[in-house]
């Protein structure tokens, strides 16, 4: 017997996917598959976005859920910043302990 887990999108991939659909001369079709998604999913992404009026994707996840999502992505980015910085400013240091700039 075969367990399969159920996939969760965000809902920033659901609204970007709903974008790439409506780029002139793409079918839904062809996005879905390019991003690994059943083409029903998606055609029911932009059937809720078109009806939706903003309140789309609602999705089943409690509001603490939502916050916890959000501040892992900003965390992330953070990290990502961080990083970033760091690897200049040793990149720099180098640079200045040679003598050369």
């Amino acid at each position: 017997m075969f367990i399969i887990k159920r996939r969760k999108f965000s809902l920033e991939f659901k609204h970007e996917a709903v974008v790439l659909t409506r780029q002139p001369g793409v079918s839904c079709r062809q996005v879905a598959l390019d991003i690994g998604v059943n083409p029903n999913m998606l055609s029911r992404w932009v059937r809720e976005a078109d009806a939706g009026l903003g309140t789309s994707f609602t999705g089943t996840g409690s509001p603490r859920d939502q916050e916890l999502a959000r501040l892992k992505r900003e965390l992330a980015q953070v990290k990502k910043e961080r990083d970033f910085l760091r690897d200049a400013s040793m990149y720099f240091a180098k640079g200045s302990s040679n003598g050369t700039r």
